[in-house]
């Protein structure tokens, strides 16, 4: 049998209690809403050429060059990315890219094998919002980065 006495308390930390539970879930936030990476991007890749200390600094050997690329969703749940454009001679790969989102991006990485003609092996990381696909590559002789955006309506394809 409960006495008045206990029932008087649990009466009277219930709002205690209350506004501790309301306080923790105030606390918490939304998660971001996914970026949309899926779609039609256009830009440009270079390559990378830090500056040496105490030397003047270096061009690259060739100029940023054009790129297209277009990112799918695979029905695993990943992404991978059609990558196209002229270096010299017409290219077009297709990457299959491991995915996270990270706050309110989406962090890529990937690795594919573009045949000794093409550099070799490359390896990728690279960074998505709905507006933006940026990312920097990598190979036994090849280091670079690309920048690409939503095309305009008259660049989609």
């Amino acid at each position: 049998m409960k006495t008045p006495t206990r029932t008087l308390i649990a009466f009277s930390i219930m709002p205690t209690i209350a506004a501790i539970a309301g306080s923790v879930s105030a606390q918490q936030k939304p998660a971001p809403k996914r970026p949309e990476v899926v779609g039609a991007w256009t830009g440009t890749w270079e390559l990378y050429s830090p500056p040496v200390p105490g030397a003047t600094p270096r061009k690259s050997p060739i100029p940023p060059m054009a790129l297209q690329a277009k990112v799918e969703e695979t029905p695993d749940g990943k992404w991978q990315a059609t990558f196209e454009g002229d270096a010299g001679g017409v290219y077009k790969y297709t990457i299959k890219m491991l995915g996270r989102q990270t706050g309110g991006v989406i962090l890529f990485q990937g690795t594919a094998d573009l045949g000794p003609k093409d550099g070799g092996v490359y390896d990728w990381i690279g960074r998505a919002t709905d507006k933006e696909f940026i990312g920097f590559y990598t190979s036994e002789g090849h280091t670079g980065t690309f920048r690409l955006a939503r095309p305009k309506p008259a660049e989609a394809k």
